[in-house]
């Protein structure tokens, strides 16, 4: 029985594995960029002074690993087999041992929100965790005040179980699912040891078996019919863009042409960066001017594709208010990796060096953007590296060269003065001419190819 018991738990951590790095990776890769965890003391205390504190660092800690998406992967399957393996050894739960499975699934649930923190598995287990060690200690006064003392600790490391900090990204939304998990928990092993004898009475390998498969059948339906596989399609066109595979991209929409603005923006931004976008403009689906470059919203997910393409066309003070205000949207107010990182190269290439300096020196501080920051920041200052740099020299050549005001509206003079500037931009060449032909402007068009047949 001992072993059917652990094959039961693999198979579930199995399960949790394959789901989260097949089908929804990108979701983990969305749960990455909107934090800046920094092995850092001031940072470290920050976190853990409040109560909540400890859950909410150790699901910070875990986060930073969802850059890779099997790795963050695995750290879901492993916390949520050990929530399981916690809730086995509560009580005796004979036949009925299928329902261990049930906080589990629910807290698997509660991750299928791109918004649920890590943190608020933590404060499951953690929870758990004590309450299984109370349950170990000798009956006693000793246990008694242990019980006080374990209380008090309890708070500070997971908050109030009913409004703990940091579950969940949206502070105002309170994340039910989480709290369902944490009082099946509770109340599970509370009804098994009222009934005891009953769970004990028919206990046997089939019957095992059987309720294992009933709550997993039942709790993985509930799972699948709750995914959100729109989104997470969305999460991956915006994950290909800050990677820059365009390769990648052109071979997604080959597959499934995207229909909403985020795919749309990016599908022309890997056709420009190939030079296909004019010539295949009409091919894929458009959302008009606005798949081209939208309007800057503020949210904290959609600007980031459209500030890629501000970036790669060369619009680094567009690219750089856009990325900021992005990050300041944030609803949980912390900082964005993936923000620093682009905030550092703009103002490297704007010549801001000390601000890009303060970018860089922050992302030293964590785990998988220090080598980037350490070759970053030679660059400072060194006129002759960033102009032989084959992205910094080429991205410089290619900003403005005079000031301008900039609204959130993307005008055809921004892109005009953008190209005639430096007609050696060819991607500011490819939008230019895909905003003529969006418009159905014939004169500016022709004018353009005129121009363009000149110079050659």
């Amino acid at each position: 029985m001992k072993y059917l018991h652990l094959l039961c738990t693999f198979l579930f951590g199995v399960a949790v594995l394959l789901f989260f790095g097949l089908a929804y990776p990108h979701h983990l890769h969305y749960q990455e960029q909107y934090q800046l965890f920094l092995f850092d003391s001031t940072y470290v205390w920050d976190v853990v002074k409040m109560p909540g504190g400890v859950a909410d660092l150790l699901g910070r800690f875990c986060t930073q690993f969802f850059l890779y998406a099997w790795v963050g992967a695995a750290i879901i399957a492993v916390l949520l087999s050990v929530v399981q393996l916690l809730m086995f050894r509560l009580v005796k739960w004979g036949w009925l041992y299928g329902l261990s499975f049930v906080p589990s699934f629910l807290l698997w649930l509660f991750l299928l929100d791109e918004n649920a923190l890590l943190g608020g598995v933590w404060a499951v287990l953690l929870t758990l965790l004590i309450i299984w060690g109370y349950s170990l200690l000798a009956k006693g006064w000793m246990r008694r005040l242990l019980l006080i003392v374990g209380i008090l600790v309890l708070y500070w490391m997971v908050g109030s179980s009913w409004t703990g900090s940091h579950y969940h990204r949206y502070p105002r939304i309170t994340p039910y699912l989480l709290y369902t998990a944490w009082l099946s928990a509770i109340v599970l092993p509370l009804i098994i040891r009222a009934f005891r004898r009953w769970a004990d009475a028919s206990s046997s390998y089939v019957l095992t078996l059987c309720s294992f498969a009933l709550v997993s059948v039942v709790m993985g339906w509930i799972v699948w019919r709750n995914c959100n596989f729109k989104a997470e399609r969305v999460m991956q066109y915006d994950f290909m863009a800050c990677h820059q595979q365009w390769n990648r991209i052109l071979m997604t929409i080959d597959d499934e042409k995207p229909n909403n603005q985020i795919g749309v923006t990016v599908q022309n931004l890997a056709l420009a960066m190939h030079g296909m976008l004019a010539d295949h403009l009409f091919e894929y689906n458009q959302n008009g001017l606005l798949g081209l470059l939208p309007d800057v919203e503020r949210d904290a997910t959609s600007p980031l594709p459209t500030a890629e393409a501000f970036y790669q066309l060369g619009m680094i003070s567009v690219a750089q208010r856009t990325v900021f205000e992005a990050q300041e949207a944030i609803l949980d107010f912390q900082k964005s990796g993936r923000c620093y990182k682009r905030l550092a190269q703009t103002n490297l290439i704007l010549g801001n060096y000390e601000v890009a300096r303060k970018y860089l020196m922050a992302l030293q501080k964590t785990l998988f953007y220090r080598e980037w920051a350490r070759e970053t920041l030679p660059l400072l200052g060194n006129e002759e590296m960033i102009a032989r740099h084959p992205e910094y020299g080429r991205l410089r050549r290619m900003a403005y060269k005079e000031d301008f005001y900039f609204s959130d509206h993307v005008t055809p003079e921004m892109l005009e003065s953008l190209y005639f500037s430096n007609t050696d931009n060819q991607l500011a060449f490819e939008y230019l001419r895909a905003y003529y032909m969006l418009m159905g402007d014939r004169e500016n068009y022709v004018k353009l190819l005129l121009h363009t047949s000149a110079k050659q």
